[in-house]
């Protein structure tokens, strides 16, 4: 009997436009991120690639003495579907169990692990990244995602060609899961408010989903660009983008709305514009939800990132409830499986990934269940607007967050070379901003707080070829910016940092 041939090892110098990069995996390594992965196609990762990617995660599922069933599913862009076919060629060689739910958001494909009993996803999408990214999210312990020792495996096995085709790999095409994910959302109490509600999905995948739930709970929905359109005409669907964020706001301003809520490309995310068209920074809003959500829960324990507000450990009314919060690693990944470690209520990402655990949630970030939470507590307060609900939080200034361009292949020694420098000012006593350093956290970066409570953040983007850069006073605007002159001021010595995508 003849063997049966191995699938080929992937290669990263395939060019296009020739009979190699037809037939063999084009897979570059830096695609391989620490909690997903990510990829420009075609020039990183190829059709052929994508294949190979699937064999690997089958192969490391059945490592992982996983049982080998998976749901796939995609996002909306023009070459997502033929992505998706691809993953799905790949996990089937590997013996794997295929769910397929087609289009969806994230949180669809995490919802579908529970709803069908799967233990395993692979969610083919770029998230907030421009057109011209793909990636996969994975997972294979609902309801957390790889972290880096699950991505460091992976990347091993696709990169060394280490993959094992096995066979009995199935397919079963799952076309209801939508509908199934928006009922398991609405089924619920209306909410009592009369509540007018501007949904902005940039033309993302959101669009199809988002305005039903916000309906489905009984709110007013206003859309805005929630027409799926793969081009992305008028901003990329990412709630961070000022573009998106100012759209949004007029939006509010002209409907006279309560409330802006913008997702992002897969509907992971949720961020908020006020009924006055300010927009409310995700951690701000966090300490929003964990006020409300810690007075009808004792002794209620959260998790935020180290980009986030100081006032999870400050604000008067946190401590008056008993509330708990633990600072860690930027990353859903990290934060879901934190919060999920510590059996925390909720954990909290300034980039607005929101993990709600039982009775909320089921653990997995969810733009729509942030989404519910807000009018919830918008619900409970029916007497305040959701601009006098952040008012009501102690005052700070605080940044957005701001990537200036680094290299992936440099990022992680150029933040260690600025953590370097800033654990010297400290040991040494030297002041900045004629202060002393309080405290360098270095969980995931470097955080400098300094006496009097600013704070800045420097550490790699897990995503893209950029630094993250964060800075807050409680005092005044005008500390915030000093720090982020400080940093700035490091930063700008480094030959391999670049331009910002914004500045303050």
């Amino acid at each position: 009997m003849t063997a049966r041939p191995s699938f080929p090892k992937p290669r990263a110098d395939l060019k296009a436009n020739t009979a190699e990069f037809e037939r063999l995996p084009l897979v570059a390594p830096s695609g391989f991120r620490e909690y997903d992965a990510r990829w420009l196609y075609p020039n990183q990762i190829n059709i052929v690639g994508v294949q190979a990617l699937g064999l690997g995660l089958g192969t490391l599922i059945h490592e992982m003495g996983v049982r080998p069933a998976i749901v796939v599913g995609h996002d909306f862009r023009s070459y997502s579907a033929a992505i998706h076919k691809a993953m799905i060629a790949g996990l089937m060689g590997a013996g794997l169990e295929v769910h397929d739910i087609g289009l969806a958001l994230s949180p669809v494909a995490y919802f579908a692990q529970f709803a069908l009993d799967v233990p395993s996803v692979a969610m083919v999408t770029a998230s907030h990244n421009e057109n011209g990214w793909t990636g996969v999210k994975m997972g294979a312990q609902r309801p957390l995602t790889f972290g880096p020792e699950e991505m460091s495996a992976l990347k091993e096995i696709v990169l060394g060609g280490t993959y094992a085709t096995r066979a009995g790999g199935t397919y079963i095409h799952v076309p209801d899961m939508p509908e199934r994910y928006i009922a398991d959302l609405t089924e619920r109490p209306r909410l009592k408010r009369r509540v007018k509600v501007v949904a902005a999905c940039g033309n993302g995948t959101a669009g199809a989903f988002a305005p039903q739930v916000l309906e489905g709970i009984g709110a007013e929905v206003v859309r805005l660009d929630c027409e799926l359109d793969y081009t992305f005409p008028r901003y990329n669907p990412n709630p961070e983008d000022l573009a998106m964020l100012h759209a949004l706001s007029e939006a509010v301003l002209e409907a006279k709305a309560d409330v802006g809520l913008g997702f992002d490309g897969d509907g992971d995310r949720c961020g908020v514009v006020d009924n006055e068209g300010e927009e409310i920074f995700a951690d701000k809003v966090g300490v929003m939800l964990a006020r409300d959500l810690s007075a009808r829960h004792q002794n209620a324990q959260f998790v935020v990132d180290v980009k986030s507000t100081g006032l999870f450990m400050t604000d008067p009314v946190l401590l008056k409830n008993g509330a708990r919060t633990d600072y860690w690693k930027t990353g859903h990944s990290y934060i879901k499986r934190r919060a999920n470690e510590l059996k925390a209520l909720v954990g909290f990402e300034k980039s607005g990934h929101y993990f709600f655990n039982p009775p909320i949630g089921r653990g997995y970030d969810d733009g729509l269940v942030s989404a519910i939470a807000i009018l919830d507590m918008l619900d409970r307060n029916p007497d305040k607007s959701m601009s006098e609900l952040k008012e009501a939080l102690p005052k700070t200034w605080g940044s957005p967050t701001m990537s200036p361009y680094c290299p992936d292949e440099v990022k992680y020694e150029v933040v260690e070379r600025a953590t370097r420098h800033f654990q010297d000012v400290a040991k040494k006593g030297a002041p900045l901003m004629g202060q002393t350093i309080r405290d360098v956290n270095t969980v995931n970066g470097v955080r400098i707080t300094l006496k009097d409570g600013t704070w800045g953040l420097v550490r790699a983007s897990s995503n893209k070829p950029n630094l993250v850069v964060v800075v807050e006073s409680p005092v005044s605007e005008a500390n915030m910016k000093a720090m982020f002159a400080v940093i700035d001021g490091v930063l700008s010595g480094y030959p391999e940092v670049g331009e910002y995508d914004q500045r303050i």
